[in-house]
């Protein structure tokens, strides 16, 4: 596919996604301006990447090291500047990499973990890292996330850490559960760490399938991959 075909293509799906969640703020009575949208690119090309911020994405996320390492070196080559979010599980010796280029890091769920991104953080930037605390809203282990005691113990230490800071919290709604019911859950655990750490106001909820139901929830973050880049296999 043609740069410009895949540009017009990408324009076109990111005006539909920005409709839709104008649509789901204005029914929630929230501003769309206190949405923001994180544009999950994993599997696409940094030519998608690139094309996307030229249409005025600024946040980009993605799940494995390697593949995000790359892309924001090539972002950064072509002087293009994003705000990187890892998303996915982290290897604890995967840290200090992914703190050399992420700007948030959303999926920390153990206290080893928030322990090495620390240590991490400290040794390779100047600035602390974002963190958000993934939420296990359903206690599966295999799924990743913080439950219980934990989620407390998490935050803590994040937010006791010199050099993390804690953004808030994330969570995908599991599977065979109503969104809603899951992302109310996500709004009264994110509550209640706010009532403990006041600046820790970002909720990542909501996918390309639920966006809506987060929205009315409270997500502060969407994140978006098939309904904005397609499916993998219909690119050429």
């Amino acid at each position: 596919m043609s740069d410009d075909r895949r540009r017009a293509e990408l324009a076109a799906n990111l005006q539909l996604v920005r409709e839709r969640i104008e649509r789901a703020c204005v029914a929630a009575g929230r501003s769309p301006g206190s949405v923001t949208l994180t544009a999950v690119t994993k599997t696409y090309p940094a030519s998608d990447v690139l094309l996307l911020a030229g249409l005025g994405v600024t946040d980009v996320g993605e799940n494995k090291d390697q593949e995000a390492a790359g892309k924001a070196a090539q972002a950064r080559a072509a002087g293009v500047r994003l705000r990187w979010h890892f998303v996915g599980q982290l290897q604890r010796n995967k840290a200090r990499s992914v703190a050399s280029y992420a700007d948030v890091v959303e999926s920390v769920d153990s206290l080893r973990l928030a322990a090495a991104l620390d240590r991490a953080a400290l040794a390779v930037r100047d600035r602390p890292l974002d963190v958000l605390v993934q939420v296990s809203l359903d206690g599966d282990p295999a799924r990743g996330g913080a439950a219980g005691d934990d989620l407390w113990r998490v935050s803590d230490a994040v937010a006791s850490s010199d050099g993390l800071r804690l953004g808030g919290v994330m969570a995908v709604a599991p599977r065979g559960w109503e969104p809603g019911r899951a992302f109310e859950r996500l709004a009264e655990l994110a509550g209640r760490i706010v009532a403990t750490h006041p600046g820790a106001t970002t909720v990542s909820a909501g996918m390309s399938g639920d966006l809506e139901e987060a929205i009315r929830h409270g997500a502060t973050h969407v994140r978006i991959g098939t309904s904005l880049l397609g499916m993998r296999n219909s690119l050429r």
